[in-house]
């Protein structure tokens, strides 16, 4: 009795110095993995730059469209108000700039449009993305009159000029800074859900830079990869190996492998993983599966049967795709990245309502 007098409940641990502990240790877990995920990708990617090319777009390609079509619908309000405008203009941009899109291989495989004049008609369509982005960045700020966002066109009428200098160079831009947005929308959740992890995220975002220079100086100098195929040769391409000549296109593919990795790792793994922290209210938290997951099919006067539809048709989507690159790996691929400028151009509407 005497000892447990001697015992002073100030000194006792309290629960917020318990959580604290506990969130720096969680912290240091979600440090270290996104560390040891990055430098594993980079390592890999340098390694077998073709061969892990080939591996990650069929087994990722499709399913990483099909969780970000989950995750749209997630975000998708279910009356639109004072939004509706913003949406018309970003779904009506999404198909029309996607139509268009589709045909300019189309136009370039049969000559309908002559080498000379081929520049051009690129750089239109950036233009028209451009603008796109333009408009939905003024409608975005007129439903949010206390943040300024007027410092946005100049960047992108800067870029509209930049882009008719070079088109070719600034479609292979895209091609790069694409699988970054993911990186961005990570960002983004993180704020909404786990806030105390985003300064240690954004800080390994710092390194993402000092990973690439190490892949620049280790593979700068070695000999080209070889593209005596057509498959080898398409993947070379994408990654800009005709319009840098000059460049290794180990270097090149390797590059955009690892950005591509690190699109879908964020896409399939920590998106996922990090949804459930998100609760609202007293919702019980359900499977990725369960329509009854999206709000706008949860709700009274939602769309259960739409939704499960679209998501349905997804996965027969993914599940084609895999049946096709068993086919003809080659031929899938061009057609897959051809039609994925659709949920490309999808991305920046929603990245936009979270901003």
């Amino acid at each position: 009795m005497e000892r447990a007098a001697q015992l002073n409940p100030a000194d006792w641990p309290s629960d917020s110095s318990t959580h604290h502990v506990g969130s720096a240790l969680s912290t240091r877990v979600f440090v270290s993995i996104l560390i040891g995920c990055g430098c594993l990708s980079a390592l890999i990617a340098g390694w077998l730059p073709l061969q892990v090319s080939v591996i990650t777009v069929f087994l990722f390609a499709g399913p990483h469209n099909w969780f970000e079509l989950r995750y749209f619908l997630m975000r998708l309000p279910l009356r639109f108000g004072k939004s509706r405008n913003f949406f018309l203009v970003a779904f009506a941009g999404i198909g029309l700039l996607t139509l268009s899109y589709i045909t300019l291989p189309v136009l370039y495989s049969f000559s309908v449009v002559p080498e000379r004049v081929w520049p051009s008609v690129l750089a239109s369509w950036n233009t028209l993305m451009l603008l796109w982005v333009a408009a939905l960045v003024w409608l975005r700020g007129k439903n949010k009159r206390q943040q300024k966002w007027t410092w946005v066109y100049p960047i992108i009428f800067g870029l509209c000029s930049l882009n008719w200098l070079a088109p070719e160079f600034f479609s292979l831009g895209i091609v790069y800074l694409h699988p970054l947005i993911a990186l961005w929308f990570f960002d983004r959740h993180l704020a909404r859900t786990r806030p105390e992890w985003l300064p240690a995220y954004r800080r390994c975002l710092s390194l993402l830079p000092v990973v690439l220079l190490l892949m620049f100086w280790q593979l700068g100098q070695t000999p080209a990869l070889p593209d005596e195929n057509g498959l080898f040769w398409r993947i070379t391409q994408h990654a800009g190996a005709q319009l840098l000549p000059n460049v290794s296109s180990r270097l090149l593919v390797a590059t955009h492998v690892f950005l591509e990795i690190l699109h879908y790792g964020v896409w399939l793994v920590a998106l996922p993983l990090i949804a459930p922290l998100a609760k609202r209210g007293d919702l019980p938290q359900r499977s990725i599966w369960d329509v009854k997951s999206v709000p706008v099919a949860r709700h009274p006067r939602g769309f259960p049967k739409l939704v499960a539809t679209a998501l349905a048709l997804g996965v027969f989507v993914v599940v084609l795709l895999w049946l096709g690159f068993s086919i003809d790996y080659a031929t899938t691929r061009d057609i897959y990245f051809t039609v994925a400028i659709a949920h490309v151009l999808a991305e920046a509407p929603f990245l936009l309502r979270m901003l």
